[in-house]
């Protein structure tokens, strides 16, 4: 027996105080075969953190001050090219081997050594290839670290400097957001995107971020405790009329249509002000299909509650009067069985049958008595 009743917000009101009518309405019933097929899942209504942001898109950038250059000092010729594009190398690594132009038998030759540790992304040498003091034989970047640069609108960027905190997403690797701040504004505005430029640094020792990559920004402006929020995935209908989908706190396999009031939105969560309550359970996944589920996708609603409390509902789900219960209850007791199993109906026709005979067997047997009794002349 639970010890506890959950109290279900919509609009104000409790699932309990709304009108059959309004519940019939409103709820959507389906087994457990179309909960798979439509892959639901729901998430708690809780109080949380929430983070005003901005929205904005940039790219992914190498940090200028780490690219690198190897080239020799003396004129010569490549006689040993141990490095390509595409190659990590470390620092100190032997990358190439010059001859010098210096008469010796055999003449003098130097290695070239890389300077830092990093990826080669430029190459300007083959074996054999004559090599000129001027000329940078490889560039070697260190993409440990990266900067990731925001197109921050200027009508957004008020508020927004130096250490203010991001999440940012790279649609090309998915998974979780980062977390970075930003380093510093970069030195012109985009007056074609009517944008600044906003330099984050991340950290990239896997090596996935490469130049030119996407990069998706939420930025946080302001930041308050304890706002009731949900994922705003789950908030459907009219911009005008917003909804969401309740899981139900009675029946199984049931979602309530339930209007909200919401505020702001930030983060991927949309703030609550009114039409739910800490710890109702709205729809995220799938709820949009919710809103194109008609009926026959599960039981009716008189069905389930039936099931569910025990006891016979009206057909649009709402409690039976007494008079109601009565009629229902005749109703139902023309259906009964004695406990042979047969119908009443057919219990009073076999007694009616019975009766019948034994009157038709008294008026016989009176018959013969009195033809008995009669005198022969």
């Amino acid at each position: 027996m639970k010890t506890f009743v959950k109290i279900v917000a919509i609009a104000g009101l409790t699932i309990g105080a709304l009108s059959a009518q309004d519940r019939l309405k409103n709820t959507v019933l389906l087994d457990e075969v179309g909960v798979k097929n439509l892959r639901l899942e729901t998430v708690m209504v809780e109080e949380r953190n929430f983070d005003s942001t901005v929205f904005a898109v940039g790219r992914v950038e190498e940090v200028p001050g780490n690219q690198h250059s190897v080239s020799s000092r003396i004129p010569g010729r490549a006689v040993e090219v141990n490095a390509f594009i595409g190659e990590r190398v470390k620092k100190g690594q032997t990358l190439v081997k010059v001859e010098s132009r210096q008469p010796g038998n055999p003449p003098p030759t130097i290695e070239l050594k890389a300077v830092h540790d990093g990826l080669v992304i430029e190459s300007h040498v083959l074996q054999g290839q004559p090599v000129e003091p001027d000329t940078e034989l490889f560039d070697i970047s260190d993409r440990t670290e990266m900067w990731v640069v925001a197109q921050i609108p200027e009508q957004l960027a008020a508020g927004i400097g130096p250490g203010t905190k991001a999440r940012i997403t790279f649609p090309a690797l998915g998974g979780e957001p980062i977390m970075a701040e930003l380093l510093r504004f970069g030195v012109n505005a985009n007056r074609e995107a009517g944008a600044v430029e906003g330099v984050f640094q991340v950290s990239n020792t896997d090596g996935k971020l490469q130049p030119g990559m996407r990069a998706e920004f939420s930025i946080i402006v302001s930041s308050r405790p304890n706002v009731l929020s949900i994922p705003e995935e789950s908030l459907q209908g009219d911009p005008a009329a917003r909804v969401v989908y309740v899981k139900d706190y009675d029946l199984p396999n049931a979602f309530v249509r339930a209007p909200v009031v919401v505020g702001k939105k930030g983060g991927g969560w949309v703030e609550i002000k009114e039409g739910l309550f800490p710890g109702d359970e709205v729809v995220t996944r799938g709820s949009y299909s919710l809103g194109f589920v008609g009926g026959g996708a599960g039981p009716s609603l008189k069905e389930a509650l039936d099931a569910a409390h025990g006891h016979a509902h009206a057909e649009d789900g709402s409690e039976l009067t007494e008079g109601a219960k009565d009629a229902n209850a005749g109703h139902e007791n023309e259906h009964d069985h004695e406990e042979g199993g047969a119908p009443k109906w057919l219990v009073y026709y076999s007694v009616g049958i019975s009766i019948l005979v034994l009157l038709l067997a008294q008026m016989l047997w009176n018959s013969k008595r009195s033809s008995k009794a009669t005198p022969t002349t």
